[in-house]
């Protein structure tokens, strides 16, 4: 746990007593402030308590006392209204923060140096988060892993200048965060989502924007109009790393076929090969897999040989701020410090390490997550599409003979978006609250059946791939909707539907690495 000792002898009010929220309150503890923390649900403070978490009324408290507020990020800041702590906050003159605001102070303060890389976008953050950490680790880098994708930051070991914290951030995360300042920022992509807590989409962009604006080093997937746009702003002041999966790109990090590819008017590199990575299969994930390069040849070349990164523009106080201990940093930086180009079988050694940390990469649970296969019906776990442009991803995964489990609790929009794809798709299989929409925007176009449940929906898309001729039919959790219905998160979800395959007659199941 990383102690806060920022506030030490100060008050500090934290409210949101979910799992960061305890962390939050034990890691200020820890660092010697006291603690009032506090949760509209009864069952959530008494969770807190048996924690030893201190609790107080903050609706009878004196406000003025506080040093400051910190906020768990699922409670309204803005939208639809400002939470009745937030207002009362505002009143005291208490600033308003977040868990990551606490970490990024203790940064500031410990090890301002250690390389910090900051993760958003709309879908594929947690691929991409998890990606960064994996190909860090095959380099030997001590890693530390947290924030939007599981563990709270606060919950992650002590600040120290040789880890690298790669923390996955949400638009709320970043909205509580106003002292943010990664080593790198990456900014995958931006589509409609959590409107009702923003407001407009030109908010939700601008939070965004934010992050990485304020990062060191940029890398912004260009894909979509918003961050094209975003991307252009930054480079009017100092380098962007951009990325596309059009093969039509040609100026920074690109797919070409399957190959991640870096292109600029004098060169041309292919970084590694990704055709095979069963856990980076669709475009989708090749937009994840390019951020991924994209970052870490904004933090250096670390995996790259310097001979093929004359395209990296740190500078060099920043590189010898990450690298100054490091035996390997001349031969890891854009120019050398003997001025010599690597040898060829140098870089070669460094292309086939890269190859294989891609190659190696497990993947997400709950993410396109393959469980395994009775004969030819695969079954996929991608319980983590809770809107309609990350389920587009994963219908885009196959061609054909997609029996498709899909609702919940549905998001503005529905599923209508989606009907391009509709033809990938042998059958859906509607459950939970959504059905009825989902039904709607289907007639005529998929054949479906009306499942309710989970079970059921597994038993009758199991029944219906084994009957289908297609060489590869696919059973594939991807609900495009929330979980909140019938199921606390989309893990639990992810893990009853891994559970109810797992017990299915004859499945061969797939290893997974941690």
């Amino acid at each position: 746990m990383i102690p806060v000792t920022t506030f030490a002898r100060k008050t500090v009010a934290v409210f949101g007593l979910g799992g960061s929220g305890i962390v939050t309150a034990k890691a200020l503890a820890l660092g010697g402030a006291k603690v009032a923390a506090w949760d509209d649900n009864a069952a959530a403070r008494a969770a807190a308590e048996k924690e030893g978490v201190a609790l107080v009324d903050l609706s009878t408290a004196e406000w003025k006392g506080f040093a400051a507020l910190v906020l768990a990020p699922g409670v309204p800041l803005t939208h639809p209204e400002p939470h009745w702590t937030v207002t009362r906050a505002k009143a005291a003159k208490v600033p308003v923060i977040g868990d990551v605001e606490l970490f990024c102070r203790e940064r500031a303060k410990h090890a301002p140096f250690c390389p910090f890389i900051a993760i958003t976008g709309t879908n594929g953050k947690s691929t991409t988060t998890a990606l960064i950490a994996h190909l860090l680790k095959a380099d030997g880098r001590d890693v530390q892993m947290g924030g939007n994708i599981g563990t709270p930051v606060l919950a992650l070991e002590s600040i120290h200048s040789a880890a690298f914290y790669v923390i996955e951030m949400s638009s709320f995360q970043i909205d509580l965060t106003p002292s943010l300042k990664p080593t790198v920022g990456v900014l995958l992509n931006i589509t409609p989502d959590h409107l009702d807590r923003h407001g407009t989409m030109e908010n939700y962009a601008a939070i965004k924007e934010r992050l990485v604006v304020q990062s060191e080093q940029s890398c912004v997937g260009v894909d979509d109009v918003r961050c094209l746009g975003i991307a252009k702003r930054i480079e009017k002041r100092r380098y962007c790393y951009s990325f596309s999966t059009a093969q039509e790109y040609k100026n920074g990090y690109h797919l070409a076929g399957t190959n991640l590819r870096f292109e600029t008017p004098d060169m041309k590199e292919d970084l590694a090969d990704i055709g095979s990575v069963r856990a980076l299969r669709g475009t989708h994930n090749g937009q994840n897999a390019l951020a991924a390069a994209a970052a870490l040849g904004a933090l250096g070349g670390m995996m790259f040989p310097a001979s093929i990164n004359p395209f990296l523009k740190l500078d060099g106080s920043l590189k010898r701020r990450l690298f100054e201990n490091d035996a390997d940093f001349a031969y890891r930086m854009t120019i050398p410090r003997n001025k010599q180009v690597p040898s060829h079988a140098a870089v070669q050694r460094r292309r086939v390490a890269l190859q294989n940390a891609f190659a190696s990469f497990p993947g997400l649970a709950h993410r396109l997550e393959e469980i395994g296969s009775v004969d030819r019906v695969q079954f996929i776990n991608d319980s983590k599409a809770t809107n309609a442009d990350s389920t587009a991803k994963a219908l885009a995964t196959w061609e054909r003979d997609i029996f498709w489990i899909a609702g919940g609790k549905q998001k503005e929009g529905g599923i209508a978006e989606l009907e391009p794809l509709f033809p990938r798709v042998a059958k859906a299989y509607l459950i939970g609250a959504s059905s009825d929409e989902f039904a709607a925007t289907l007639e005529g176009k998929v054949a479906f059946e009306r499942c309710e449940t989970l079970d059921k929906a597994l038993a009758a898309s199991a029944r219906d791939a084994a009957q289908c001729a297609g060489p590869e039919p696919v059973v594939l959790l991807s609900p495009a909707c929330a979980s909140y219905d019938q199921f606390k998160n989309f893990e639990v979800r992810g893990d009853a539907f891994r559970a109810l395959v797992t017990a299915l007659p004859g499945l061969v199941t797939v290893a997974r690495s941690s």
